[in-house]
């Protein structure tokens, strides 16, 4: 039962054969029996069964709901949620409770979707691995001496665990589709402004965005229905109009075009992931694709675009912690400067006082024209290469990740060793494209993603090249934790 996708779950509550409330007592037994081994929930939500009951009254009352009425899942801790604790992983926010919902949030409960809990990640959003969380690191399930990748590693692992059947997660450099990729579920990260923003906790505004984890490609293009569109309550949100996802599954994918960027296959990608791959890329070419070679050469230039924009938006972003008006807050202290210092250098992780560092240094006078100035230039160039290569392909493809799932503490020593684990990701939130991580196979017994890359606002041909693909492959995922 744990491993049933959400919408087989959906007609199982529709026929009655299972009641919501009997489906969140199961979710919440997994999670005691496996947590404490994977432990990506850093908060089970208890009011999650009176969600349940109120959805059981309504189907008994042959009420007509949407599709993930009455499915448990999970939320990333850095969206927030009305009276829950919203603590980004950080002894800075470690008892900051949400005012208000997220509009991600807001559209879920009108949705019926039950809420277990929120899942770990790394500090702010900042990291690969899910090492940087300050409470807990969480394990991959395939391998539990494993990173389950990051930022959002406890939405993937909680997914992948069979702990709750999808979860939202954000992205702003990988961090939906890495994770996805290294604990082989499916991580969507939608158009930039095609999910509202309003209610997560930002940490580089242009590049963040908010999308879900799923067992299949089908649940994912359920959960886009339910957290796409406009809204009011965010300046970036774009008005496109919300098409229904489902209906791009079981399509032909005769005369898709489809094209290999040579940069995202060369040096640096693991040779286990690079034959999971290219098996992949023979697959769709017998599926009908017309596969074909481009060239991306702005993509070297990627890695270090995206850590001078993040890491000065964050030192922005995070200026507003400063131990005064909400927050940790250092005991004791001489004046307020004092106060400052205090209550940042100790309420801050390792990491996260390192991008604000080098986001602040990017920023500052005399540098900012040669760092952040500059990398907006190119970040433009990145994003008219992109918009060149879908004038010729429908879609791009490539590895999501450049290695498996690697053991803790492998890279957490060398942060350009870590960096270098965006490597496939981190141009499309630069160019604010649509993407996802798509399960395709297994190198030593761990989970290998394809990355599907799609023109703006193309989720549904994403969606499409995504479900022909799993289908074709139709792997058995399914950890042994």
């Amino acid at each position: 039962m744990h491993f049933k996708s959400a919408h087989e779950v959906r007609d199982l509550l529709r026929k009655k054969e299972i009641s919501s409330e009997e489906l969140t007592k199961l979710c919440l037994e997994r999670i005691e029996k496996v947590d404490a081994k994977v432990e990506a929930f850093l908060e089970v939500f208890e009011d999650a069964l009176d969600t349940a009951k109120e959805i059981d009254k309504k189907i008994l009352s042959g009420e007509n709901l949407p599709d993930l009425a009455g499915i448990p899942m999970g939320i990333k801790d850095n969206i927030c949620m009305e009276g829950k604790k919203v603590t980004c992983a950080s002894k800075m926010l470690e008892n900051f409770v949400s005012p208000y919902d997220a509009t991600v949030v807001e559209r879920l409960k009108k949705n019926g979707a039950v809420i277990l809990g929120r899942l770990n990640m790394d500090e702010f959003a900042m990291g690969s691995s899910t090492e940087n969380s300050a409470f807990k690191k969480t394990r991959n399930p395939y391998d539990l001496e494993r990173v389950p990748g990051g930022s959002s590693g406890g939405s993937a692992a909680a997914v992948a665990a069979g702990e709750v059947y999808y979860s939202l997660g954000s992205d702003t450099g990988g961090s939906i589709r890495q994770p996805a990729s290294l604990c082989g579920v499916v991580g969507f990260k939608p158009t930039y402004g095609r999910v509202s923003r309003y209610g997560l906790v930002a940490f580089a505004s242009s590049l963040d965005q908010i999308g879900p984890f799923t067992r299949d490609v089908e649940d994912a293009a359920l959960v886009l229905n339910a957290i796409c569109g406009k809204d009011d309550k965010d300046s970036t949100s774009k008005d496109v109009a919300v098409e229904d996802f489902t209906t791009y599954l079981n399509k032909s994918l005769k005369g898709v075009k489809v094209g290999l960027p040579k940069e995202y296959f060369g040096e640096g990608i693991d040779d286990g992931v690079k034959k999971e791959i290219e098996k992949a890329i023979e697959v769709l070419k017998d599926l009908g694709a017309e596969v074909k070679q481009i060239s991306l050469p702005m993509s070297q230039y990627a890695l270090s675009v995206y850590y001078i924009l993040a890491s000065s938006e964050a030192s922005s972003n995070l200026a507003r912690f400063d131990g005064i008006r909400y927050g940790y807050r250092a005991k004791d202290f001489e004046d307020i400067i004092d106060l400052y210092v205090k209550s940042r250098s100790q309420g801050f992780g390792s990491e996260v006082k390192r991008r604000i560092m080098l986001g602040t240094y990017a920023l500052s006078s005399g540098y900012y024209d040669a760092y952040y100035k500059k990398a907006l230039k190119v970040k433009t160039l990145i994003i008219n290469e992109f918009k060149k290569a879908f004038e010729d392909v429908n879609l791009i493809v490539s590895p999501t990740s450049p290695s498996v799932a690697f053991k803790f503490g492998e890279k957490s020593s060398d942060p350009l060793k870590m960096y270098l684990s965006d490597i496939c990701t981190v141009p499309v939130n630069i160019a604010g494209l649509p993407a996802v991580s798509v399960p395709v196979g297994f190198s030593d017994n761990l989970p290998v993603g394809l990355q599907i890359i799609g023109n703006y606002f193309k989720e549904g041909e994403i969606i499409s090249l995504a479900h022909g693909i799993e289908k074709a492959l139709n792997l058995n995922l399914r950890p042994n934790v």
